[in-house]
C-alpha cells in the first residue's frame, strides 16, 4: 500500500514566502498608494525648471512694469527668488543651480525691463505690444540702453541675490 499525499498539502510554499507564483499581489480596492517620490537631484531638470520660470516670471515682470510704467523692486525679488528656488527644488543640491539662477534671473529681468518698454511704447504708438517686442527688438534693446540708470542695475543686483538665496532655500 503505497501512501499519498492530499493534493491540498503537496506544494504549497512556506506561508512566509513574499510572493508566490513570481508575481506579486495586486493592492486592494481603495488601498492607500503612496505616490512616487518626486524627482530630486537632476541638475539637468533644474536647469530647464530654472528657465521656464524665468521665462514666465520675465514675463509676467515686464507686464506688470508696462502695465504701471514703472519697476518694483520687491518684483525683481520674486523673480529671482521664483527662478532660483525651481532650480533648487527640482536640481537638488548642485553647485551650479543657484549660480545658474542668479544668471537667468538677470536675463529674466532684462527680458521684463524690454517688455515693460514694449509695452509702454505699444501704448504711446497704437500698435500692440508683441508687435513693437518682435518686430522691433531692436529698438527696444536701444531704447532700454537709453534709459537705463543706477536704478536697473540695483534690479538686476536684487533679482540674482534673490535666486541664489532662493535655490539654497528650495535645498534645505
Amino acid at each position: 500500500m503505497s501512501q499519498s499525499t492530499p493534493p491540498s498539502e503537496q506544494s504549497t510554499p512556506p506561508s512566509d514566502a513574499p510572493f508566490t507564483g513570481g508575481a506579486a499581489p495586486a493592492p486592494a480596492l481603495g488601498a492607500d498608494v503612496p505616490a512616487p517620490a518626486p524627482a530630486r537631484g537632476n541638475v539637468t531638470l533644474g536647469l530647464v525648471a530654472a528657465l521656464v520660470a524665468a521665462l514666465v516670471a520675465g514675463g509676467v515682470y515686464g507686464g506688470v512694469a508696462g502695465a504701471i510704467e514703472r519697476e518694483i523692486g520687491w518684483a525683481a525679488i520674486g523673480v529671482g527668488f521664483l527662478v532660483g528656488f525651481a532650480a533648487g527644488k527640482l536640481g537638488g543640491r548642485s553647485p551650479v543651480l543657484p549660480v545658474a539662477g542668479a544668471l537667468l534671473s538677470l536675463g529674466a529681468v532684462y527680458l521684463g525691463q524690454l517688455l515693460a518698454i514694449a509695452i509702454i511704447a505699444g501704448k504711446e504708438l497704437k500698435v500692440s505690444a508683441s508687435e513693437m517686442f518682435f518686430d522691433n527688438f531692436g529698438l527696444m534693446t536701444d531704447a532700454w540702453s537709453a534709459s537705463k540708470d543706477f536704478m536697473t542695475f540695483v534690479f538686476f543686483a536684487l533679482a540674482a541675490f534673490a535666486a541664489f538665496a532662493g535655490a539654497r532655500k528650495a535645498t534645505e
